[in-house]
């Protein structure tokens, strides 16, 4: 099963023992009362919410059999992973580990180098292209489709952009 980073903790709230939680992309549907959290990536611990709720740009977690804000410090700089089934993605929407490999070609099919990672920049997320890493912003100016199936990016770049 894979498990998706959807949120971490960031500090203790309150009296009660809340968490103050940002969540990731993926995770901004997938956090739901009542579901169970993975606290590592292998699914070893897990911990139930009890409730969520907004506040300004983060959530306010409390969890299950968590009461005190001495016993939720214990989870803050934990990150919360969820089934990848569990998450809801747009259309033309994906994750970084489903564009980290693919193949950026031309339109014409030439290879112009493999996706080596991703960097989210608060303009627009980009594709580390390559050894150079050079950055390919994901944006229709330039990709023209994205075929995880086929292992393939098609975009069309203007010249000495991968230089």
């Amino acid at each position: 099963m894979s498990l998706i980073a959807v949120g971490r903790f960031v500090g203790v709230f309150g009296v009660r023992g809340e968490l103050k939680c940002v969540v990731t992309p993926a995770g901004r549907e997938a956090l739901v009362a009542g579901d169970e959290y993975a606290l590592d990536r292998d699914g070893r611990r897990s911990v139930r919410l009890q409730s969520l709720r907004r506040h300004g740009e983060r959530w306010l977690v409390a969890l299950e059999d968590v009461t005190s804000p001495e016993t939720a410090r214990a989870f803050v700089g934990c990150e919360l992973f969820a089934p990848r089934e569990r998450l809801r993605l747009s259309e033309g929407e994906y994750l970084d580990e489903d564009l980290i490999g693919l193949h950026l070609r031309d339109p014409g099919g030439r290879e112009l180098g493999t996706v080596v990672g991703i960097e989210h920049f608060p303009a627009q997320d980009c594709l580390v292209v390559g050894e150079r890493r050079a950055l390919v912003p994901v944006v229709p100016a330039f990709i023209r489709s994205i075929d995880p199936a086929a292992g393939t990016i098609v975009a069309e770049l203007p010249e000495g952009l991968l230089d």
